[in-house]
């Protein structure tokens, strides 16, 4: 009822503003396609001011959501929401620490010790819980990092079960870059404490800490009672090396040992129990939502492989309102990821209006709360529609640069499976040639939404308009001037002719892969195959 209304309110500001929204858009230039011409409405509509850059959670973002949904009907798609419907009901909550909160140290035979906010630490946020206790020993485990793979487990020799983990907030350079940005997410350490029955997490930034953002709004979907559906160990704090220091008093190894040496690529720490217990006290403040997903299906041909999906997915929300820039408050989100919808709409009206439609069924995704964390495409892979074993691939539309003519494009992902053949054989069909992650530092394979997929154990694949001639200046450009930026916007220049070039990529590997006789299998002994128990992997 409540989204109702707000639908009903924003339809009403919508069009009282439309006027006004799309004149943003500069006067046409040359004439463009039919095709060029409907992925740049779908991209007017999208990023206009009236929908106020669609934040989950928002009526401006159920806009959207009812756009797509209209539009995947358009193209024949079945429902494979909720209820026979288009949607699928998200449940998010925002939450953010609402007090300062305590840590305390105490020791048999000393005073208790308080770790001052701020200096000392700033506490975590534990979503549904307004008031948050917890009393037990603290362990210490280096950088809290498991990988067999690569001969690493920081836990060896300790027992942590109805302890408080505390690790270096360090992820060593000599992993892989993508192994690396896996590591460095705080919810990958809790996720590895939490599996070796630790009871909550707290991250040793060896440096200074800053005041600034600790009570930041962070957002989850949400469990029936309101919890954090996504991080099952509750991130404590932050802690200082001062912090560090207080935490560290009586134990076998000094912090003022271990704080030289954080950011030796060759160091490596003894775990062990630390003297005494802690103390910790937490208020937070939590206020439910709801978005959706919006998921369409188009059904396979053949009589076996068509109960077998492959997903196409992108995001459809953006940042929403925020502050100003050159007095622009609005952050549209054109080429993050309008775009990305618009050629996912694009790509479902190709197959099914094609005269070859394709043996494996594909499922068209527009996901919610990227932005936040790739939580609507988390929900959707840990609450399919469908049984998770009949979903054999992903491939994702996420922020394609169409600033210019690409001669090649970057693939993340398809080197860990037998994807990698298959999209170098489809993008080769297009005269485009295949390049490799030219930002390896950045981890861009873990921060968008196929990476859900991928830990569920499905080869998933994304890609990018690449960086040789004009591309790498583009990409620097649209980085530096546009990117989480209100001018995002149908301002900047867009070449639609790419676009449309960017489609047919994405529909050749995407027919590739649901016509192949074989679902798609990870590369044996690949890290996030083995992590994730994917197929193929052993």
């Amino acid at each position: 009822m409540g989204i109702r209304r707000g639908l009903a309110g924003g339809i009403a500001a919508m069009l009282a503003l439309s006027g006004a929204a799309f004149a943003r858009a500069p006067a046409e230039a040359p004439a463009l396609t039919p095709d060029q011409a409907a992925l740049k409405a779908h991209v007017m509509f999208l990023a206009a001011d009236a929908l106020r850059g669609r934040e989950a959670g928002t009526p401006d973002y159920m806009i959207a959501a009812e756009y797509v949904a209209s539009r995947f009907f358009a193209a024949g798609l079945k429902p494979a929401g909720d209820d026979g419907t288009y949607l699928q009901r998200v449940p998010l909550v925002r939450f953010r620490a609402a007090a300062q909160g305590d840590l305390v140290l105490t020791r048999k035979g000393a005073a208790p010790l308080p770790l001052v906010f701020g200096r000392d630490f700033v506490p975590g946020a534990i979503a549904g819980k307004a008031q948050f206790a917890l009393d037990a020993p603290v362990v210490f485990v280096g950088q809290g990092i498991v990988a067999p793979k690569y001969k690493r487990n920081d836990y060896a020799g300790v027992d942590v079960r109805g302890k408080i983990v505390a690790y270096i907030a360090r992820t060593p350079v000599t992993l892989p870059s993508e192994e690396r940005a896996h590591f460095a997410a705080p919810a990958t350490r809790a996720a590895i404490a939490g599996d070796r029955g630790a009871v909550g997490v707290i991250a040793i930034e060896p440096g200074s800490i800053t005041e600034a953002g600790w009570d930041r709004p962070q957002m989850s979907w949400a469990k029936a009672d309101g919890t954090d559906g996504m991080t099952a160990t509750p991130i404590l704090a932050v802690i200082s090396g001062s912090g560090a220091t207080k935490l560290f008093v009586g134990a076998r190894t000094s912090w003022e040992k271990i704080a030289p040496r954080v950011d030796d690529p060759e160091a490596s720490f003894k775990a062990e129990q630390l003297p005494g217990m802690m103390t910790v006290a937490l208020k937070t403040q939590s206020e439910q939502l709801v978005s959706a997903n919006v998921a369409g299906l188009l059904p396979g041909t053949d009589p076996a492989l068509g109960r077998e999906v492959v997903v196409l997915s992108a995001h459809l929300d953006g940042l929403g309102v925020g502050p100003p820039v050159n007095g622009d408050a609005i952050y549209n989100g054109a080429e993050d990821n309008a775009v990305g919808i618009a050629a996912l709409i694009e790509a479902a009206r190709r197959f099914r209006t094609s005269d070859m439609p394709t043996r494996r069924s594909i499922l068209f995704l527009a996901v919610t709360a990227e932005e936040e964390g790739l939580i609507g495409s988390d929900y959707f892979a840990t609450h399919p529609p469908l049984p998770s074993a009949r979903i054999v691939a992903d491939v994702n539309f996420d922020m394609p640069v169409l600033s210019y003519a690409f001669t090649d494009m970057t693939v993340f992902g398809a080197d860990r499976s037998t994807l990698g053949p298959i999209v170098s054989q489809a993008v080769a069909a297009l005269g485009v040639t295949t390049s490799p992650d030219p930002n390896p530092e950045q981890g861009f394979f873990v921060r968008s939404d196929h990476y859900r997929f991928v830990q569920q154990g499905i080869p998933s694949v994304f890609l990018w308009p690449g960086q040789a001639g004009p591309g790498k200046a583009a990409f620097e450009t649209f980085l530096k001037e546009r990117y989480h930026l209100p001018s995002d916007d149908l301002t900047q220049p867009i070449d639609w002719a790419q676009g449309l070039r960017f489609v047919a990529a994405n529909t050749a590997i995407t027919r590739a892969i649901a016509d192949a006789p074989e679902r798609p299998r990870w590369n044996k002994g690949d890290f996030f195959g083995l992590l994730y128990g994917g197929p193929g992997a052993k």
